[in-house]
C-alpha cells in the first residue's frame, strides 16, 4: 500500500480554522522544534524560553483565524514567538490580561468578544477540558487571570492569600502543563463547557433570589450543605462560619448583589457580582459599605460548596 502523504501546512491552518483541534494540534507539534529555535535566539537557555513557546501556543489557539496565507503558517507562528519573547523583554511592568489568553474571557457586554470566535470553532471545550486537568491551586490562579475580571497578579495574590512570587510562579506552572495537555488532547472528545458554566449562572441566580426572598429551595439548600465555610475576610478566624448568615445580614445591611459574570470549572467555580446599596451609604457603618464590585470564589466537592472565599478587587 502506498503510504499517505501527510497534510500540508495549507491543509492543517484551514482545518483548524473550521474548528478542528486536531489539525491545530499537529500543526503545532510540526513547528514546535522552529518557535523554540526562536525563542532560544531570543532569550537564550532557560524557562523564560520555554514559556515563549507556550504563550505562543495558547495564542495560536484564539488567532489561527487571523492567519491570511495558510501556506505560510509556520511564518506566522515563529512571529508569534518572536513578539511573545519581546513581550517578556520589555515586561519590567506587569501587563494586566493573560499573555496569550487575555482575549479567551468571556465578557456578557461584548458580544464580538473573541470568545464567541473560540466557540463558533469548536474549540472552548477542548480548551476547558485541559484547564480541568491542573491541579486545583494552577487552575484557579489561571482562572482567575485569563478567564475573570481579577487580572492583575496583586489581586489575584489577594484572592488566593498568597505571595505575590507564588502566583507569578503558579502561572508559569499552569502554562506549561496546560500547553502540554493541550497537545495531547487534541484528538480526544471533550465535554460541553458552556453547559458547566450555564449550570453555574443558574445556581448563581437561583441563590440571590433565595436569600433575598428568605427562603432556600431544596435545590440551593442542597448546593450550601451545613459544612459549607465561609473563609478570608467575612469569615472568622478559628471558627466555622456558613456563608447564609453571614449573607443574610448585609442584606440587612441593604446591600443588594447582582451576578455578572460566571467562570466555571468541575469544583471551581468565580461569580463575579456589581454591588448596590438600598440605603443611603452615609448612614451605614463604613464596615458594612460593600465596594460596587466583588467576586465569590468557590470550591466544590460532589457539586456542594464546601468553602467559599469572597473577595474584593482592588480597583473597585
Amino acid at each position: 500500500m502506498v503510504p499517505l502523504d501527510p497534510p500540508t501546512d495549507e491543509e492543517l491552518t484551514r482545518r483548524a480554522q473550521s474548528g478542528e483541534a486536531e489539525a491545530l494540534g499537529l500543526l503545532l507539534a510540526r513547528h514546535q522544534a522552529p518557535m523554540r529555535a526562536v525563542a532560544l535566539s531570543l532569550l537564550g537557555y532557560g524557562p523564560d524560553a520555554e514559556d515563549a513557546v507556550q504563550e505562543a501556543a495558547l495564542t495560536a489557539l484564539r488567532r489561527i483565524g487571523d492567519v491570511r496565507d495558510p501556506t505560510a503558517v509556520g511564518a506566522w507562528l515563529r512571529a508569534v514567538v518572536r513578539n511573545a519573547c519581546r513581550m517578556r523583554l520589555r515586561a519590567a511592568r506587569e501587563t494586566p490580561g493573560l499573555d496569550g489568553l487575555d482575549h479567551l474571557r468571556l465578557r456578557d457586554d461584548e458580544p464580538s468578544h473573541p470568545e464567541q470566535l473560540i466557540e463558533r470553532h469548536a474549540m472552548r471545550d477542548w480548551i476547558w477540558d485541559a484547564v480541568e486537568e491542573l491541579p486545583e491551586q494552577l487552575r484557579l490562579v489561571l482562572m482567575l487571570r485569563h478567564f475573570s475580571g481579577i487580572t492583575s497578579y496583586q489581586e489575584i495574590a489577594d484572592a488566593c492569600d498568597v505571595p505575590v512570587g507564588t502566583v507569578r510562579s503558579r502561572l508559569n506552572q499552569a502554562r506549561a502543563k496546560l500547553a502540554r495537555v493541550l497537545t495531547d488532547s487534541a484528538t480526544q472528545a471533550h465535554d460541553d463547557a458552556a453547559a458547566v458554566t450555564e449550570e453555574s449562572r443558574h445556581e448563581g441566580m437561583a441563590t440571590l433570589q433565595a436569600w433575598q426572598t428568605g427562603g432556600l429551595p431544596r435545590e440551593i439548600s442542597e448546593l450550601w450543605p451545613a459544612e459549607s465555610e465561609m473563609v478570608g475576610r467575612l469569615g472568622r478566624p478559628g471558627e466555622h462560619t456558613h456563608p447564609i448568615p453571614v449573607m443574610r445580614r448585609y442584606l440587612e445591611y441593604g446591600v443588594r448583589q447582582h451576578l455578572r459574570h460566571v467562570v466555571a470549572s468541575r469544583d471551581i467555580d468565580i461569580w463575579e457580582m456589581d454591588v448596590t446599596h438600598e440605603v443611603d451609604v452615609t448612614l451605614l457603618d463604613p464596615a458594612h459599605i460593600c465596594p460596587p464590585n466583588l467576586a465569590w470564589l468557590m470550591f466544590r466537592r460532589d457539586g456542594r460548596v464546601q468553602r467559599l472565599r469572597v473577595v474584593f478587587p482592588r480597583q473597585a
